[in-house]
Order: structure tokens, then sequence, then C-alpha cells
């Protein structure tokens, strides 16, 4: 028994120095907890990348099949985060990029077939892996200004506290030009369901625990407000949102229904797994770089962007906004890329939702770990993680927001070459839902607030060349028009 006891001793201490869990400030216990809190907040993901991505023909008619863009979107997410938790070590989670996928979706798929949507984001993949490995990556990373840094993380803890609030029914579109959202359904000015109302008790309810400081708040207000909305459903059969046969019920629950029972394994279909296609013959090579052009923007200074806000929010970041292993970090956010691609589940990219496991208190991969191995499980158990509803899981999202935002009291405002850009950053990332359009916004005001008021010096040559890329990103419409793509 004592020889076991060393042992298991030996490897706890092994463990806790590769991860730097005491040196982080954090426990076994807390990495587990924060790691869990990630998944059920990120849990959504497995539902809805499959509903924004399969359905919807190509240039080709071909379409991708629910159940395996789940399963893959399960399996890439598991790998992908266990394997930046062990090579960067930091808790930051990877899943299907939202905004991407809708890109791929909505625009891609309509120049080319899946599988050659599927090639562009790993050729954006490689580029980011490309710019990332010379270092490229990293010396715009820190040619950005420490307000700015700041600024993302701000920005992004809005956004994050928005997407809280439209999933959950909270806030929604009005459908008119002024006011375009409101409060409530339709923007009716009220709560006017159930699961909004529940969003709200467990968001009251987790602001208590979180402001009480007790441990595990995060994770015990998502279990309460779970229990809830099971036992709720149960009484009152209130429904998905949308029915099997298409029917709207506007009063239900948006993606996953809080229901227990049948059975909940299922075995996962991983038909989708090297579906790619290179051959971009039938469309013209100005239309591929534009493509590719358009997405290696977004994946790489959303992922930039987020990473910043995270490593602040955990408090890993120097004065400056580094954070531990960054270039590693960079490197395999680009790899990401390439596995989303791979698996055909879309650039698989860091989560901001990981900022609901960092507010559990996850500081080492050790919390990606359990995250990835959860999510590996999940292609397995796709009816378990269909149970907690997004209406709750917003309400972390809320939480996380306010924590974040909080970065805002170490930005001197006094000069107003700092706040224009700063505001802009963090007010232009949650009304145009794009962390990268915000930083753009943030990145050329900046350059030309300070060049036309005679500061030009003052900004690193990489940012013109960086706030340049962004006005031609803006503009790409245009452009391409002019183009004739």
């Amino acid at each position: 028994m004592a020889e076991a006891s060393q042992k298991e001793a030996v490897a706890g201490g092994a463990v806790d120095r590769f991860f730097q869990i005491t040196e982080r400030g954090s426990t076994f216990g807390t990495e587990i907890r924060g790691g869990l809190v990630t998944f059920v907040t990120m849990a959504y993901i497995v539902i809805l990348n499959p509903i924004i991505l399969s359905g919807k023909p190509d240039v080709a008619g071909n379409i991708l099949d629910f159940g395996q863009v789940s399963a893959v979107t399960a399996l890439a997410a598991g790998v992908m985060t266990i394997l930046f938790g062990l090579i960067s070590r930091l808790p930051f989670a990877f899943a299907a990029g939202l905004g991407i996928n809708a890109f791929l979706a909505f625009s891609v798929v309509q120049e080319v077939t899946w599988p050659e949507a599927m090639a562009i984001v790993i050729i954006n993949g490689l580029l980011i892996v490309l710019l990332a490995a010379t270092g490229l990556r990293r010396m715009i990373f820190d040619a950005v200004p420490v307000q700015l840094k700041l600024a993302i993380t701000v920005g992004i803890g809005f956004f994050i506290a928005f997407i809280g609030f439209v999933n959950s029914g909270f806030v929604d579109a009005t459908g008119q030009s002024s006011p375009p959202v409101g409060l409530g359904p339709a923007g009716v000015g009220f709560i006017g369901t159930v699961p909004t109302l529940i969003f709200v008790v467990t968001l009251v309810l987790t602001g208590i625990l979180v402001a009480k400081k007790v441990k595990g708040g995060i994770l015990i207000g998502l279990v309460s407000g779970t229990v809830i909305a099971v036992i709720v459903e149960a009484i009152w059969k209130i429904g998905p949102k949308f029915g099997a046969d298409g029917a709207v019920n506007p009063g239900g629950w948006s993606l996953t229904e809080p229901v227990l029972g049948g059975n909940p394994f299922a075995v996962p279909d991983l038909g989708l797994i090297g579906a790619v296609s290179f051959d971009f013959g039938k469309v013209g090579l100005v239309t591929v770089i534009m493509l590719v052009f358009t997405l290696l923007f977004t994946n790489f200074f959303d992922a930039m962007g987020t990473m910043t806000g995270l490593s602040r929010e955990a408090g890993l970041a120097d004065e400056k906004g580094n954070f531990p292993r960054i270039k590693s970090a960079l490197v395999v956010e680009g790899v990401g890329a390439v596995v989303g691609g791979g698996t055909s589940s879309s650039s698989t990219t860091v989560f901001i939702e990981s900022g609901a496991g960092i507010g559990e208190g996850a500081r080492t991969g050790l919390a990606n770990v359990v995250t990835g191995l959860v999510f590996l499980l999940a292609m397995f158990f796709t009816p378990l993680t269909e149970v907690v509803p997004t209406e709750v899981a917003a309400a972390a999202l809320v939480i996380v927001g306010a924590m974040m935002m909080s970065q805002i009291s170490n930005i001197d405002l006094g000069d107003f070459r700092v706040l224009l850009p700063v505001f802009l950053t963090a007010a232009v990332m949650p009304l145009s839902y794009s962390i990268a359009n915000g930083i753009g916004a943030g990145f050329v005001s900046w350059v030309l607030v300070h060049a036309f008021t005679g500061k030009a010096k003052q900004v690193h040559w990489l940012l013109w060349i960086v706030s340049v890329g962004f006005v031609i990103f803006f503009a790409r419409g245009p452009i391409e028009t002019l183009l004739g793509v």
C-alpha cells in the first residue's frame, strides 16, 4: 500500500510539474471542474455545427449528413483540445469556429463543392502554420499596442455576453430597421418564454455563487439550471422550438431539449474524414485566392484575439499581453484548421467559451485534456449532450463576459487617440458578430488617428501592413466586383 501511494504521489507530481498546476495557483480538482464547465458551455457546437453545415447544397447539389457532421465535430474538437493542452499547456479549448462555418455554408459552397471548400480550409490552416512557424504571426501579435490587446479582451467579453443573450432568447431581432434588436422574442420588450426565464434564473443563481466566491460556482449554476429545465420540461412539455416536421414553436427550447430517456449511446459515423478535393479546375484562381484570403483573415485574427482575451482573463499574460508558449499555441491553432478541413467539420479553432472554465479556475492544459476527453466521449453519447439546454449554457457566457469586461479598468482612456480605437474594437465585435471585424476596426482607426495627429512614428510598421490588409478585407465585396469574381 505504501509503495502504491508513493508511485501515485510521484505520478501526480510529474503531472503537476508538466502542466505547472501548482505554479499557476491551481489544483487538480479545479482543473477538472474547469474542463467540465468548458465542455458544458461548448457542447452545443456538436448540435449547432451540423445545423449550420448539413443540408446546405453546394454548387454541385451535394449536402453533408447531420449525423456525420456531428460526429466529426466532436472528434476534431476532442483531438485538437487535447493536443493544444498537451503542447501549449493552456486552458483554451478548440471546436469548429462559428462564423467560419457559416461563411463556408452560405458563401464558399456557392462557388465550390463541399470537398473543395474543406480543401480551402486546409490551405488556410497550412498558411497559418507557416506564418506562425516563421515567427511572422508572433511579430504581428507583438506589434499590437497593449491598449488594443486589452480592448480585444473587453470586446470579447461583450461579444460572449451578447452571444449568451441571443442564444437564450433574452435578446432577439425585431425584424425592423430600428431598433434592430430588443428584449424578448422578436424584440417585444418582455421575457416571452419559459426557457428564457430559466436562463434568467440560472444567470442570477450563478452570479450569486460567483459573487460569494463559491468553489465551482459556474458549474453548480449550470447543473442547477439544467435540473430545473429537466423538471420544467417533464411537467409542462414545452418541446423544441423547431419540430421534426418543420413546425415552429416560438416558446420552445432553441437547440437542445432537456429531456431524459431513450438510449444515450450512439455509434459515431466518421465517414466524412478525408472527404477533401484540391481540384479547383471549375473555378478561377482569383476566386480561390479571394476565398482563402477571407478565411485566412477571419481565422487568423479571431484566434489571436481570443487567445489574447483568454490569457488575460486567466492571469497568464504579462504587461504586454504575451502568454506562455505563445509560438506553439499559434502553430497548433493553425493545425486546428487543417484538422477541421480534413474531417469536414470546418476550421477548428480556439473557443471563447473556454472563458467559462477559466472563470471556474482553470489555468493549465490539464483542463483541456478533460474537455477533450469528454468531447471524444460525446461522439458515443450525443443524446446526453442534448440534455443541457442552450438557454442554461448561455447564462455562463454572460457571467464570463462580465468577468472579461473588468479589464477595461487597466486602460488609460484619457487620450482620445486611444479611446476611439478601444471603443471601436469593443463595440464592433458584438455588433458585427465577429472578433476579426472588431480587431480590424481597432487596428485601422489606431493607425489613422495616430497618423493624422502627428504620432505616425509611434505606429509599428507591421501594424500599417496589417491595417492595409484589413482595409482590403473590409472592401473585398467591391474588389471582387471590380475583378469580376
